[in-house]
């Protein structure tokens, strides 16, 4: 009898799909987004899901039980740190799965993307104190640019203003030693 044996097998053995799902669940913290088959992502939603309900606990023993599934410190500070917080005072859909159209060329598999669904934002914010700074960058630039545009036009000015050299017609060889006998 096959009781409490939920999930699927995905045609691994156990290590097998347990190290897959830790190296998934790494790509979509690291990457936010990743392009992966219907039937892994729907496995990867519990993995995914259980580690951002670690991250909103944000006590030691979660650090440790996410660390046991990413296997890198860094990634469980991005986790608790930025990923997490997202979340607060929701009850879940933390994550999101869009089909794509087309089918993986190779077996016919049926694609998607799967996602966070609080994203990061990807903008750089930029202070108002610092916004006149930029500017006045920008101005310096645009000065320094016209500046070595001018400098190319007077070369290519005092160029043309030079007569071109006159390449002198060569003697032959056999001129040359008439000549000097």
């Amino acid at each position: 009898m096959r009781h409490n044996k939920s999930g699927r097998k995905l045609n691994r053995n156990s290590s097998h799909r347990k190290a897959m799902f830790k190296n998934m669940a790494r790509a979509v913290f690291t990457h936010e987004t990743i392009r992966t088959t219907e039937a892994k992502a729907k496995e990867l939603r519990g993995v995914v899901d259980g580690l951002i309900t670690l991250a909103l606990k944000n006590d030691l023993h979660a650090r440790r039980q996410a660390f046991k599934v990413l296997g890198n410190h860094k990634l469980v500070q991005h986790l608790f740190d930025e990923v997490g917080p997202r979340y607060t005072g929701g009850q879940g859909g933390y994550t999101r799965i869009v089909k794509l159209a087309h089918v993986r060329a190779g077996d016919a598999a049926p694609m998607v993307i799967f996602e966070l669904t609080k994203l990061a934002e990807k903008q750089a914010e930029v202070p108002k104190a610092e916004a006149p700074k930029a500017e006045a960058s920008k101005v310096e630039a645009s000065k320094a640019e016209e500046k070595a545009v001018e400098s190319v036009e007077e070369k290519a000015e005092a160029k043309a203003e030079k007569p071109a050299k006159v390449a002198k017609p060569k003697a032959p060889k056999a001129k040359k030693e008439a000549a000097a006998e």
